[in-house]
């Protein structure tokens, strides 16, 4: 039994020895094959142009091909989830949006916890929504259209993308910080309400910028704040919801990748470095521009720092509004 015993230990302290080698040196020749950047929902939208976009300079700063793969799914839970369960090797890694820390708490249920099945590698960027308004109502500054909108309780509605996007709950938090009463309208998406928002049906919307310019460029639309702390680079004259008068509002657009928790440490600083090095390329920053985007890349710890901030404004939104899916 003491032989067995002994034997067990010494089995226990060679792969103590030998198992940080051999992370060590996997680390040290990462990548040698092609990486998968997992993008949870379908070609077409904002995600698939960051993503891809994003893939494209990284496979220059990291040596080895970075491809986007779409996964699409129910609020971008299935495609996370297939990253989840993957090798932590770091050739999977996956792109995710604001749903990310709000449908935990939006849903019944989620297959995995963000905090604890994925770590962060880096943000990468911050888009900014924009507050627009139906020409039909007779306000042309935000202060005037506050001033309508608490002298017309219950009378408002207001468009999103569907229930715990980030634009409803944009509403839902000016609601709540302005003490305004007015209906979510939930649509498939934001641009099919504009229709309906040019013919006075809709009031407003809080909508990301590349889904808005088309709209407000001609004035069938009116853009009278944006979300971000600083104007757009896109709306320049447009002031912030901060000037407006409602101090500290912000709603970003962000995207983060991420990747299984068990991923060694040294594996995810090479992402992260490279991820730093394409973010920072004036290319990036003018092909983020065209959306009304801005790089913006993370230390893991600070990526995790946010992410939990974030997650405990939505749920205080959410609670507090009653917000669930139905």
């Amino acid at each position: 039994m003491k032989i067995v015993t002994k034997a067990c230990r010494f089995a226990a302290m060679l792969a103590a020895l030998v198992l940080p080698l051999a992370v060590a040196a996997a680390a040290q020749d990462y990548p040698t094959k092609p990486i998968k950047l997992v993008l949870p929902y379908a070609p077409g939208g904002a995600t698939d142009f960051i993503g891809r976009t994003l893939a494209q300079y990284m496979s220059t700063t990291i040596g080895q091909q970075v491809i986007a793969e779409n996964r699409t799914g129910s609020g971008g839970i299935p495609g996370t989830d297939y990253v989840v369960r993957s090798a932590p090797d770091g050739y999977t890694i996956v792109m995710m949006d604001p749903a990310l820390v709000i449908n935990p708490t939006l849903l019944p249920s989620v297959p995995f916890d963000f905090a604890k099945d994925l770590q962060v590698v880096s943000r990468v960027n911050s888009s900014p929504l924009v507050l627009v308004v139906s020409p039909t109502l007779p306000v042309k500054t935000y202060a005037e259209f506050l001033a309508y909108a608490k002298a017309n309780p219950g009378r408002l509605n207001f468009s999103s993308a569907g229930i715990g996007t980030t634009p409803h709950l944009a509403g839902e938090l000016f609601k709540q910080r302005a003490g305004v009463d007015a209906v979510h309208v939930p649509y498939r998406g934001i641009g099919q309400s504009f229709t309906d928002m040019m013919a006075g049906k809709i009031g407003f919307a809080f909508s990301s910028i590349a889904g808005a310019v088309p709209f407000t460029k001609d004035n069938r639309l009116i853009p009278l704040a944006v979300t971000s702390l600083k104007r757009s680079d896109v709306y320049p004259d447009v002031p912030t919801m901060d000037e407006s008068g409602m101090k500290g509002f912000e709603v970003d657009l962000w995207y983060v990748v991420l990747a299984p928790t068990a991923v060694p440490a040294p594996i995810v600083a090479k992402i992260n470095e490279a991820m730093v090095k394409a973010l920072a390329m004036p290319e990036m920053k003018a092909a983020f521009g065209k959306i009304g985007a801005e790089p913006v890349s993370s230390t893991p710890k600070d990526g995790a720092a946010f992410l939990h901030s974030e997650y405990e404004k939505w749920k205080k939104v959410m609670v507090d509004g009653n917000i669930k899916e139905q």
